[in-house]
């Protein structure tokens, strides 16, 4: 029974049975009864006593805290939670989106109406205006085509991040209203 405990490898070097290096450390039973203060080795024949692991929960503390436990149950059941809670992550996707400075109105409708399909659909949407030439001392211009996409977007969607310019590009991101 024992040879299996000195076989057993921890994965990334945790803090379990025999890669514990502290002299004394305060033991937790596998019932939550504390056990007292013991040397590491007394801990570890504790451990193996019981057919359990012995695994440092508190390596800071002033003595180090350390619990009898089923380290392979224990892993497994974090896995778990961990895998869980990654499915139940919400991931938005972010769409760009193109104007210029000068931009025709049919080619500003046909935009906005991509914007409000991709913010209905709960996508972020991105808008980035590029200014090109000497297009870049006409800031104001793409301010008002920024603010009036904007503001026709406000029914829909939100501004998370208001048009601020980046080098020679203005950008503006828009996201969902959370509904009630």
């Amino acid at each position: 029974m024992e040879d299996y405990y000195i076989t057993k490898r921890p994965v990334n070097d945790e803090l379990v049975n025999e890669n514990i290096r502290f002299k004394e450390v305060l033991v937790i039973g596998p019932n939550g009864e504390q056990l007292g203060h013991l040397m590491r080795r007394e801990a570890l024949e504790k451990a193996y006593d019981y057919g359990l692991d012995l695994f440092c929960v508190a390596p800071n503390a002033v003595p180090p805290v350390c619990k009898i436990m089923d380290y392979g149950k224990y892993r497994f059941e974090m896995q778990k939670k961990n895998k869980e809670a990654k499915k139940n992550q919400q991931v938005t996707e972010v769409k760009p989106l193109r104007l210029s400075p000068v931009i025709d109105t049919h080619d500003f409708e046909t935009k906005l109406n991509h914007a409000k399909d991709w913010i209905a659909d709960g996508m972020k949407v991105r808008i980035d205006m590029r200014f090109r030439g000497r297009l870049i001392t006409h800031i104001e211009v793409g301010q008002k085509v920024m603010d009036e996409f904007a503001r026709q977007m406000s029914e829909v969607a939100v501004i998370e991040k208001p048009a601020v310019m980046d080098n020679r590009t203005m950008i503006l991101v828009l996201s969902p209203k959370k509904t009630k």
